[in-house]
């Protein structure tokens, strides 16, 4: 499941691809939060802009990226846009795999997309004024 929300998620969903299933051996979730700095600076929000339905379906891609190439059993993927502020949940990725493994690297695999070819741009707002976030590389 993808979801790209402006609204605040509950961090338990993380184990609901869990729920009623006897053929998981292994479920690895993330929880990312705004931070109140950077590298260079304070940030007093983060602001997140996206295009409705393109953004889900590229993530999708990457989740079913993730489930063939880690043969997971299911992922979740939920990701915030709007203005956060710190503290904020921003996004949510949850694997369930037959093997802790599996689980472990879909989770990672699909952060990873998040943090470098998600379609997202993001804006840093802080003391000292607002600076676009350049996708990371690595």
């Amino acid at each position: 499941m993808i979801r790209v929300q402006l609204e605040p998620f509950d961090e338990s969903e993380a184990f609901a691809l869990r729920r009623g299933r006897t053929d998981v051996g292994g479920l690895a979730c993330f929880v990312g939060y705004v931070r109140d700095f950077t590298q260079n600076a304070d940030v007093t929000a983060l602001e997140l802009q996206h295009y409705p339905g393109f953004t889900e379906a590229e993530i999708a891609k990457i989740a079913a990226q993730a489930q063939s190439r880690f043969e997971i059993i299911d992922c979740l993927v939920v990701h915030r846009y709007g203005r956060l502020v710190p503290g904020d949940p921003i996004v949510l990725v949850s694997a369930i795999a037959t093997h802790r493994e599996a689980a472990f690297d879909a989770a990672r695999f699909i952060m990873d997309y998040l943090k470098t070819d998600a379609p997202f741009w993001k804006k840093e707002i802080g003391p000292d004024g607002e600076r676009w976030i350049e996708p990371r590389s690595d």
